[in-house]
């Protein structure tokens, strides 16, 4: 007895080894690359730092300033509030094409390719290619207006106050589109069938079956396109850097792009920091409030 619980727990002991020798590379790789940076950025912002002057402790002043006397990075701040919150019109049309792909529809598995060839596409050649199409010189869009007749001189998308937001957001759009259709695909193929074959037998319209039966069984799928939008609101710097800078003014500046404009434009690494420690908190923020609202448990499996 004594000999086999000792096999027992050398066993256990080796299957846990292997495990550690597994997980130890991306383990110390998420440690370098993630938590080690983050807490430097806690310590840094707290700091008045710069690469040629020795680091001095000023307390609270970063967050004093950031929170009284920068207005830009409130209008950051409500530039990527709205385009997270864009990030639900994506997640519907993604659900219209999922549903209308995971029908009987004639050429579904090319529809599906279409939008999402999208995806794999890299950021700064679809904000590239989305830049071409807004230009009011030649771009495609302009182009296409003016010959509907629903214009009479082009418009500045790009350079405009008004179009500037919208505009990179339909490319962002665009582009996160066919992941969001992979996902929610995916979801509605794991709903059993029959299902849907009762309640067409208790006389169930097309629209109780999606919210009674379609809606509910892909909540897991939802929560992490919801989870993704988030995510990609707060890290789409390469687009919006691309398409406008930023500008005209602050009109599409996000966070993320204030963060490195303070960096390494102006060289205030102490502040960029603080402004990093704060965009951290609001992520935090609003995966928990996510979470909460899906139900607590939506991304969990069973």
């Amino acid at each position: 007895m004594t000999a086999a619980i000792s096999w027992l727990h050398t066993r256990n002991a080796r299957q846990a080894a292997l495990v550690a020798c597994f997980l130890t590379p991306s383990l110390l790789i998420f440690l370098l690359y993630r938590v080690l940076p983050l807490a430097w950025n806690m310590v840094l912002s707290f700091q008045a730092w710069s690469p040629l002057h020795p680091a001095v402790w000023v307390g609270w002043d970063n967050y004093s300033e950031m929170l009284q006397d920068d207005d830009v990075v409130w209008q950051a701040l409500w530039n990527t509030l709205i385009f997270m919150g864009s990030q639900v019109i994506g997640v519907a049309i993604a659900l219209g094409i999922a549903l209308l792909v995971n029908s009987d529809l004639k050429g579904a598995s090319v529809y599906r390719t279409i939008v999402f060839l999208s995806y794999p596409l890299m950021t700064v050649a679809v904000a590239i290619i989305w830049r071409w199409m807004y230009n009011e010189r030649g771009g495609l869009i302009d182009f296409v207006l003016r010959r509907l007749g629903l214009i009479d001189k082009p418009i500045a998308f790009l350079d405009s106050f008004g179009w500037a937001l919208p505009s990179t957001i339909v490319a962002n759009t665009w582009q996160v589109l066919g992941f969001f259709m992979i996902v929610l695909l995916t979801g509605l193929q794991s709903i059993p069938p029959h299902l849907y074959e009762a309640a067409r037998v208790d006389g169930a319209p097309a629209l109780a079956r999606l919210l009674r039966i379609t809606l509910p069984m892909i909540r897991p799928s939802l929560f992490l396109c919801a989870v993704i939008g988030i995510l990609n609101s707060f890290a789409a710097f390469d687009l919006v850097y691309v398409m406008t800078n930023g500008g005209p003014g602050h009109a599409t500046e996000l966070l993320i792009t204030y963060i490195y404009k303070e960096a390494f434009n102006d060289s205030r690494f102490d502040y960029a920091a603080t402004l990093t420690v704060a965009q951290f908190a609001v992520l935090l923020l609003l995966a928990w409030l996510a979470h909460r609202a899906a139900g607590g448990n939506a991304g969990a499996l069973e």
